[in-house]
C-alpha cells in the first residue's frame, strides 16, 4: 500500500464506481452557473462524506467550514473505518469549526450564524453523521432548508424515516421532528441534497407543509 492511503481508500477505488466525466467536475459544473470557481470564498460544509466533501481539492482557495465533532471522526485510522474518504481533500486542509453559541432557532437550540445579516445560520443535524449539520438560508420571508442528508427525501422526513447510511437512526427521527417543527412554523423550503425533486422545489420556492409529529 502506498503512504498516505488508507485501507478504506484502496477498498473504495476498488470496490466503488463513480462515473464522473470531466464536465460534471465542480469547476464547469459552476461556471454552467455563472460562478468561477475562484470567486467561492466560503465553503460550508454539513458533513464529511467523500459525496460531499470530495470537490475540496478544487477549492483549496476558500475557507472551509466543518463541525469539530464531523472532523474529529474524519481523521485518521477511525476515519477511514467509519467510511471518510479524504484523498480528495486539499493537502494541510485546516477547516475552521462552527461555534455553536449562537441564539436558539425555533426547537434548534444550538445554532452557528454565518452572517452579519443573521440570514444565514447553521444548526446541528445529527444522525446520518454525529457531527452532521444544515444550513439555513433566509431570502425575504423564505426559509431554504439545505438539509444535506439529514434525510435523502422530503417523503422521508415526511414520514420520520432514517433512510440510507444513518450512524444513529434515533438521532435523525429525531432531528427530522425538528425539521418538520420548525417548517410548521416559518415558510420553509426543504432541500437535501439527493432528492431528485430538490431543484424543481427551489425553483419554484416550493414550501413544505410539515405534518404534525413529535415536537
Amino acid at each position: 500500500m502506498r503512504p498516505g492511503r488508507s485501507i478504506h481508500d484502496v477498498y473504495y477505488r476498488r470496490s466503488v464506481a463513480f462515473a464522473i466525466t470531466p464536465d460534471e467536475e465542480l469547476r464547469p459544473a459552476l461556471a454552467r452557473l455563472g460562478v468561477r470557481i475562484q470567486d467561492v470564498r466560503t465553503v460550508l460544509l454539513t458533513h464529511l462524506h467523500t459525496d460531499h466533501a470530495g470537490g475540496l481539492g478544487h477549492l483549496a482557495h476558500s475557507a472551509v467550514w466543518v463541525s469539530a465533532s464531523e472532523w474529529r471522526l474524519a481523521r485518521g485510522w477511525g476515519g477511514a473505518l467509519r467510511g471518510y474518504v479524504t484523498h480528495h481533500w486539499p493537502e494541510g486542509l485546516a477547516p475552521r469549526f462552527y461555534d455553536f453559541s449562537g441564539p436558539p432557532l425555533g426547537p434548534f437550540a444550538r445554532t452557528c450564524v454565518i452572517t452579519k445579516a443573521r440570514d444565514v445560520v447553521v444548526v446541528p443535524t445529527p444522525g446520518h453523521t454525529p457531527g452532521h449539520v444544515s444550513v439555513i438560508v433566509r431570502i425575504d420571508d423564505v426559509r431554504y432548508f439545505l438539509a444535506g442528508d439529514a434525510s435523502y427525501t422530503e417523503a422521508a422526513l415526511r414520514v420520520r424515516v432514517a433512510d440510507g447510511v444513518t450512524f444513529f437512526p434515533r438521532a435523525a427521527v429525531r432531528t427530522l421532528d425538528r425539521i418538520a417543527a420548525y417548517a410548521r412554523t416559518e415558510p420553509t423550503v426543504y432541500l437535501p441534497t439527493h432528492d431528485p425533486r430538490s431543484v424543481a422545489r427551489l425553483r419554484a420556492a416550493e414550501i413544505l407543509v410539515a405534518d404534525g409529529g413529535s415536537p
